[in-house]
């Protein structure tokens, strides 16, 4: 099932821009490896949905997989062969929206080459480049 918020304060939402890289969410916190975007772009709750499908069947129960992204931004469209103004159009699905720099999806638990490949195929189901990072240790 598509990750979806249980409930939100206003249904519809502006677009909006997205300027800048990541302030937060741009290290690994939970796992030992993760997967960084490269680009900024709207992440839907089924894309993230199919990504966590990937890591968990290739891992087969085997170490854990933490999504680090929630679609809380709703857009809209409009039906097909509908003309222009009559107000703005219902809740078409749910977004992330992520800058670049902002890990996605974070592995622990497996050795590495085991999550490079986990994790490749949990970036070829996303929509920007993405790159594999490593949780970074204090001395």
């Amino acid at each position: 099932m598509a990750l979806m918020p249980k409930r939100v304060k206003y249904r519809k939402q502006q677009r909006g821009r997205m300027r800048g890289n990541a302030c937060r969410k741009n290290f690994v916190a939970f796992g030992e490896y993760g997967l960084q975007t490269l680009e900024s772009h709207w992440i839907t709750g089924r894309q993230i949905e199919a990504g966590r499908v990937a890591a968990t069947h290739f891992l087969r129960r085997e170490g854990k997989v933490y999504i680090r992204i929630f679609p809380d931004h709703s857009y809209s469209a409009k039906p097909l062969e509908t003309r222009m103004g009559k107000g703005k159009a219902e809740v078409a699905g749910w977004v992330a929206r992520v800058k670049p720099g902002t890990v996605l999806f974070e592995i622990s638990g497996v050795p590495e080459e085991t999550a490079k490949t986990a994790l490749l195929r949990v970036a070829h189901k996303m929509p920007v480049r993405c790159r594999l990072v490593t949780r970074r240790h204090s001395l």
